[in-house]
């Protein structure tokens, strides 16, 4: 599984870039990472068990935590901290990016919320 050879946060326009040892980088939006958080406040403890996040379209990350030498605990300004991101699961959100982000889409839009962005 490849590894970050670099994170850089960019507070404007509200990205994480991370470049990974196969030479694939990818930009997660903070939105797309709060809403893919691997905790269980938001994934559950089992398939079913997800909770669907609404309103975090401006949702911004305020610090990045180091987690050892396998992944990061990103810490946004709406009070969430719990969940860490180990590379492969940064590596398949970047990589899965757009059906990921339709699928949240869809899922808004069943559940009858829209972004305000």
């Amino acid at each position: 599984m490849p590894k970050p050879t670099e994170i850089r946060l960019k507070k404007e326009p509200r990205v994480l870039v991370i470049s990974f040892d196969d030479g694939s980088e990818f930009e997660y939006t903070f939105e797309y990472l709060r809403v893919h958080s691997p905790s269980a406040e938001v994934r559950g403890h089992g398939p079913g068990q997800e909770t669907l996040q609404t309103g975090k379209d401006d949702v911004k990350v305020t610090r990045i935590d180091p987690i050892g030498h396998y992944a990061v605990r990103l810490v946004f300004d709406d009070g969430h901290d719990t969940g860490l991101y180990n590379w492969q699961y940064l590596y398949e959100l970047g990589r899965d990016m757009a059906s990921n982000w339709q699928h949240y889409l869809d899922r808004l839009q069943a559940a009858g919320y829209a972004r305000q962005k």
